[in-house]
């Protein structure tokens, strides 16, 4: 019965490699940063901004870049989604808090 309890932890990192993938096409608002700050999808990639901090944060294209992000403010837990169709580089950052900054590259 010693020998179950190990694997069981074993079990979970593993467990946690393989959802790695699923959350490749996700940002997580930490700690007043975004991260990762570059992420690298290809065209037709959803990608979902998920808020972890106590405080508000939003997700808006850089002023001036034209970008396509603009997301009302997220909560603590709350998400905001955008499909990228189009390969180039989106800077964006937290209208609420402009040092938090990150970018999205998208590929053909």
């Amino acid at each position: 019965m010693v020998t179950p309890p190990p694997s069981t932890p074993s079990t979970s990192p593993t467990a946690g490699q393989s959802s790695a993938p699923a959350s490749a096409n996700a940002v997580t608002i930490k700690n007043f940063a975004f991260s990762p700050a570059k992420l690298t999808v290809k065209a037709g990639t959803k990608v979902t901004w998920t808020n972890t901090d106590p405080d508000t944060h939003t997700v808006t294209s850089k002023q001036g870049s034209g970008g396509p992000l603009k997301s009302a403010g997220l909560a603590t837990n709350a998400t905001y989604s955008y499909t990228f169709t189009k390969p180039g580089t989106y800077a964006y950052y937290c209208s609420i808090h402009p040092f938090m900054t990150a970018t999205v590259e998208v590929t053909p």
